[in-house]
């Protein structure tokens, strides 16, 4: 049966010095059979074995030792900086200078502290619908539109959506300027003042039409606001106008305007299509009056080409011919003839003015 480890210490201690004896062990002497009396009987196994007393500082030594190591492993007293983000390490509330690249940092716990920002492009929309995923781990904030107003104090909702970062080489300054809260404080107010100063030199009734020019003027004047700001610690990446929102009235007259302008293009649409039809129209009748001009031109050069000396004498002689048949009918006609015998020649009857013509060589 096992000995407890003290209570045999304690009665090694307190026994008396025994000397040597050349006698065998009781449990080992011979019965005088050729065997051992009480062999049968087994000799405790730790009874011979000297254990050496043990050291309370030793182990006391070894206890402080090991506390500390889980006190040091609960504290965790070192920090992993990941890629996109920046470190800012504390001493006893003053912040360090010099931010903490990515890799792995070890610090005094208690005494020092390390604090992670975020140094990736971060994007913050203004709208007025909840359908944007947002989350502080993705980098998408969320704020209503921006309500402000134009010339004539009518309400005007602007939609944007702003990009920016922290810059992190000036991380530590900012933080100790800013508090952790920094955006709220640097680039939401930036925002609202430019874009209220921008939409209030405009009438609602030109803000669709100046789109391009509103959305210039809001980016620019967020980049100059923030520039201003001291150590300029926030990098601006882009402004997205997104939409502007009318009051009901101003929608409902630019409609009236935009339905008018509608009809009054296509109605000059149609008396353009109409114009172009007509031009068209007359354009076709000269080209065949042309063509009929043409034509007769060409017959009559081809009749002029065809006429010779012979032709004409024969025509001539046919035309006295009917001279002299008028002749005989009526005596008082008078006949001139044109110089060279051309015809055609006129024929006047003096007592009947009715009967004047001119009788060409067709014979009429």
């Amino acid at each position: 049966m096992p000995i407890d480890l003290n209570e045999h210490l304690r009665r090694k201690n307190q026994a008396p010095s025994q000397e040597p004896s050349n006698e065998p062990p009781r449990g080992n002497r011979d019965d005088g059979n050729g065997g051992r009396k009480g062999g049968n009987q087994k000799t405790p196994f730790n009874q011979n074995i000297a254990i050496p007393p043990m050291n309370s500082k030793l182990v006391g030594t070894f206890v402080v030792i090991a506390v500390l190591i889980v006190l040091f492993l609960m504290a965790r007293p070192f920090v992993i900086v990941n890629s996109g983000e920046t470190g800012i390490k504390a001493t006893t509330g003053r912040y360090d200078p010099k931010p903490l690249d990515a890799g792995i940092h070890f610090f005094i716990p208690f005494i020092q502290s390390v604090i992670i920002e975020d140094t990736k492009v971060r994007e913050v929309n203004f709208s007025r619908s909840d359908d944007i995923m947002v989350g502080k781990n993705r980098g998408i904030f969320r704020n209503d539109a921006i309500s402000t107003m134009d010339t004539d104090g009518l309400q005007v909702l602007v939609e944007l959506t702003v990009k920016y970062a922290l810059d992190s080489a000036k991380a530590p300054k900012t933080i100790e300027d800013w508090g952790l809260s920094w955006q709220e404080k640097i680039v939401y107010p930036a925002i609202r003042e430019v874009v209220l100063s921008v939409i209030g030199n405009y009438p609602a009734q030109a803000l669709p039409g100046k789109r391009s020019e509103i959305a210039q003027l809001i980016s620019n004047g967020i980049k100059d606001k923030i520039e201003q700001y001291k150590n300029q610690p926030v990098n601006l990446v882009s402004v997205e106008l997104r939409e502007i929102v009318l009051p009901p009235k101003v929608r409902e007259q630019i409609e009236e305007v935009q339905n008018a302008r509608q009809k009054a293009q296509r109605r000059q649409q149609e008396e353009e299509g109409e114009a172009r039809a007509n031009r068209i129209k007359a354009q076709g009748v000269a080209d065949a009056k042309m063509i009929e001009a043409k034509a007769i031109a060409e017959s009559n050069k081809m009749v002029g080409q065809s006429l010779s000396n012979q032709l004409i004498q024969l025509r001539q002689v046919e035309m006295q011919g009917k001279f002299n048949e008028a002749l005989k009918e009526n005596k008082d006609a008078q006949i001139f003839l044109l110089p060279g015998g051309a015809v055609p020649n006129i024929w006047v009857d003096s007592k009947n003015p009715k009967q004047n013509s001119v009788i060409s060589g067709n014979g009429q």
